[in-house]
Formats: C-alpha cells, sequence, structure tokens
C-alpha cells in the first residue's frame, strides 16, 4: 500500500501507548488518521495536537463502531489502513482468595481486546472492499492487528489477558484468507514488553527487572519500534496472514 494523503488510516487505542505511536507515524507521512478511543479528553487533545480526526468510541459495541467510521469517514474518506492497537490488561487468577475468576471481568478483557478487534477489522473490511484496487497486485487495503507474546507464554494472572490476545492470533489467517479475493490483507503484530503508559506507570525497579526477560536488547521496546514495524506493513504486500513477534527474543516466564 501506498503511505501517503491519498490513504486514509483508522487506528483504536491511536491516543495513547502504541496507538499514538503509530498515529504520529502515519500524521508523519501526511496520512489521514482516523483514532477510536474511549478517552474522550485524550482522543480529543491528540487529535489537535497530531492534525488527525477523533471519534468516541467503545470497540466491543459493534453498533457503535459502525457510528465511528461513518463520522471518520465523512470526514476523511473511505480508510485503507486500519489498526487495531486498543486493549486493556487487569490481572486475576484463575482462582485467588477462595473466589473463581470473575467472570464479567473475563469478558470485558475478551470484549475489547477480541471482540473490538473483529468489530473494527470486518467493518474496516467491509469498507474497504468497495474501494478501486491501489496497485497492480490488486491491493485495496490492509488490516493489521495487536496481539501479545502472551498470546503464546501467558503469565500467571493473564487468563482473560492471554486467552483474549490467543483469539487475536487465531483470527489472523483465516481473515486473510477471506480477504485475499478482496485485495485486502491482514497481519499481526505480537509486542512483548513495551514502554507504554501502562508499564513506564511501574517502579523502576519492576521496569528494570521486565527489560532483563530480553535476550538482545535487554531493554523495554520503545513505541516508535512498534510503530515503524506497522509502517512496514502496510508497504510490504508480500506480508500477509503472518503473526510476527515484536519482542527482543523474550520467553516470559510463569511469573
Amino acid at each position: 500500500m501506498r503511505i501517503g494523503a491519498d490513504t486514509p488510516a483508522v487506528v483504536t487505542g491511536g491516543a495513547s501507548g502504541l496507538g499514538a505511536a503509530v498515529t504520529r507515524a502515519l500524521r508523519a507521512k501526511g496520512v489521514p488518521v482516523g483514532i477510536l478511543d474511549m478517552n474522550a479528553d485524550a482522543g480529543q487533545q491528540f487529535a489537535a495536537e497530531t492534525g488527525a480526526t477523533f471519534a468516541q468510541c467503545d470497540i466491543s459495541d459493534a453498533g457503535a463502531v459502525g457510528t465511528a467510521l461513518d463520522r471518520l469517514r465523512a470526514r476523511q474518506g473511505q480508510e485503507r489502513i486500519c489498526i487495531n492497537c486498543a486493549g486493556i490488561a487487569p490481572a486475576a487468577k484463575t482462582v485467588s482468595r477462595g473466589a473463581a475468576h470473575d467472570p464479567a471481568l473475563y469478558a470485558k478483557v475478551v470484549g475489547v481486546n477480541l471482540i473490538g478487534t473483529f468489530n473494527v477489522a470486518t467493518q474496516s473490511a467491509l469498507g474497504i472492499s468497495g474501494t478501486e484496487p491501489q496497485n497492480d497486485d490488486g491491493e485495496r487495503g490492509v488490516i493489521i492487528n495487536t496481539a501479545s507474546i502472551a498470546a503464546f507464554e501467558g503469565q500467571m494472572g493473564q487468563l482473560a489477558y492471554a486467552s483474549s490476545k490467543a483469539g487475536v492470533v487465531g483470527l489472523t489467517l483465516p481473515m486473510a484468507r477471506d480477504l485475499a479475493q478482496t485485495g485486502i490483507r491482514v497481519v499481526a503484530i505480537a509486542p512483548g514488553i513495551f514502554a507504554t503508559p501502562m508499564v513506564t506507570a511501574f517502579p523502576q525497579e519492576v521496569q528494570d527487572a521486565l527489560a532483563r526477560t530480553s535476550e538482545f536488547p535487554q531493554r523495554l521496546g520503545r513505541v516508535e519500534e512498534f510503530a515503524e514495524l506497522a509502517l512496514h506493513i502496510v508497504r510490504n504486500t508480500m506480508l500477509n496472514g503472518e503473526v510476527i513477534r515484536l519482542d527482543a527474543a523474550t520467553r516470559m516466564q510463569s511469573k
């Protein structure tokens, strides 16, 4: 795909962390970017700062996703690039202090991380499918979803998070196959431990311990590195149906 003013994008969770880095990287290339985020204040402020368009949206609600995408398309046109970065990661064990894992919490995590990704990706794919091909390969667009290395090596307390991200891994290839004749690629990135606001809020000794789980480089990932990979995926038409680990060879231990 081309990256430029004629290739609009949608980024979920685009006002903070990995999503904000992706938004900045796309805007630096002149791409019209629509941000979907739950945090209205942060979303509006970041959109004003970067020149993006913002729509508040609970991505776990399919109807809300449709309404929000319509709002963004009215401003910037049909997106060709869809990058799903929105996610939550509350920790809870299967059984703790005499109680089973809260099913409402589990449903919420799956609702945002997996069903939310599904909602945005499928509705974006429908819109993209009505566009004209952009190149000689017949490519119309690309969808990039965010999984996690927890999908493969979930730690204690990550029952909900790991299984939701494993679902993102599992939908990658069949979605790519479903959309192949339409000329829409689907790729997932499975990041390791990145210096997102959630991680940098930890005490420094905790951050240092997390960094030591990486083989090389032995540090937290930079959100700009995630964004660099996302933009490469957009450009590289041969990348399709793949889950790419971006983790400095980290293999998570049980805790």
